[in-house]
């Protein structure tokens, strides 16, 4: 029998979100029925409010989440009932050119829920990056729920099913960042701290964190910054070079997603250096204009970032357990926690860059 829950949905383009009934179906083959404990309030989801994402409006928003597994459709045996799961949207399909080649985090053809979830009145719903968990229930492929130790406090562990995860896989994954490199990231927010805690983690020997906004640049050496770059003051590549030998960093991983800092970037990275892009360009933006002698003449790499290239089946599990050593502080990413009601005031408080990441807790 389908439940009834209450959900926040993106009504239109630019309107504020609202909380409506939604119908949420039974799970069907290859489905699992989610109780979503908390959920991040995660820059995409303001993406799709604005149009910026697509217009299949009207969008039930919510995907950074974890919860308990309630049902699985008949074929599900990875999960079962009562499973503590971190949801994600890279549900791996085993099958594409990808996969078969034994790397399944490019997969082309990952999966989503195949029953849609509703407003009361029939009105199909789009669930942000097929998952859609601002709500009390949701619905997703079984393969979007990776279980994980039930021990993680949800308000944590949910956060890496998006901004956390792509962050510290840009570094550790994408960037493959190892002991004694030297890492330059541009953007402290959610994604670039990851990125910070990441590649402190593996043992970097130098992290220069680049933002605009002093209280950022402080709290990214709480993650394991070891300089900051005020870039509204200063030029981050001069500076990075002058931290660096005059080198510039092994790697340099841009968290914003605008053309001016990929440029600054590119340049502030080492002869041979790689540069990561982890944030999400508009559609509009062109790449930076450099002269093509540049490119080839530093060599190196250029790599775009999904989703961190994470494997959620091998990675969640894994960083949830350094999380319970003490060694991932995914609870410092947690600026506050909030109910269903307060999403639209926490998209104003994110615009203006006062929280890293304001979670939703759900009640049972």
């Amino acid at each position: 029998m389908a439940s009834e829950v209450r959900g926040v949905i993106a009504p239109g383009k630019g309107e504020p979100v609202r909380i409506e009934t939604v119908v949420v179906p039974d799970p069907g083959p290859g489905e699992a029925l989610v109780s979503v404990q908390a959920c991040g309030v995660c820059h995409t989801d303001l993406d799709y409010r604005e149009g910026g994402i697509g217009d299949d409006f009207p969008y039930l928003l919510g995907h950074e989440a974890a919860g308990t597994v309630d049902a699985v459709g008949p074929d599900v045996t990875a999960v079962a009932p009562g499973d503590f799961v971190v949801l994600n949207w890279r549900a791996v399909c085993g099958e594409c050119r990808a996969c078969r080649r034994g790397k399944p985090w490019y997969c082309f053809a990952t999966h989503n829920a195949t029953q849609p979830m509703t407003l009361a009145d029939g009105t199909t719903l789009s669930p942000a990056l097929g998952i859609g968990a601002f709500a009390d229930k949701t619905l997703v492929a079984a393969g979007q729920a990776t279980k994980v130790d039930p021990s993680a406090r949800p308000e944590a562990a949910g956060l890496l099913g998006c901004g956390v995860m792509a962050g510290f896989g840009a570094a550790v994954n994408t960037g493959g960042v190892q002991r004694d490199d030297t890492v330059a990231v541009f953007g402290c927010g959610g994604v670039g701290d990851a990125a910070i805690a990441g590649a402190s983690l593996v043992g970097a020997r130098t992290i220069i964190a680049v933002d605009i906004n002093p209280r950022k640049l402080e709290g990214a050496r709480r993650f394991g910054a070891t300089h900051t770059v005020d870039a509204s003051k200063d030029d981050p590549v001069e500076r990075i070079r002058r931290l660096t030998d005059g080198n510039g960093a092994d790697v340099c991983i841009e968290a914003v997603g605008r053309p001016e800092v990929l440029e600054q970037a590119f340049y502030a990275r080492d002869l041979a250096g790689t540069v990561v892009q982890v944030g999400v360009p508009t559609p509009d933006m062109p790449l930076p204009d450099i002269p093509m002698i540049d490119f080839f003449g530093r060599g190196g790499a250029l790599k775009p970032s999904w989703y961190g290239d994470c494997l959620p089946s091998r990675d969640f599990p894994l960083l949830i357990d350094l999380y319970l050593q003490g060694r991932f502080d995914l609870d410092g990413f947690v600026s506050e926690t909030i109910g269903l009601d307060d999403v639209e005031d926490a998209f104003l408080k994110m615009e203006r860059g006062d929280v890293l990441r304001s979670v939703v807790v759900i009640s049972s």
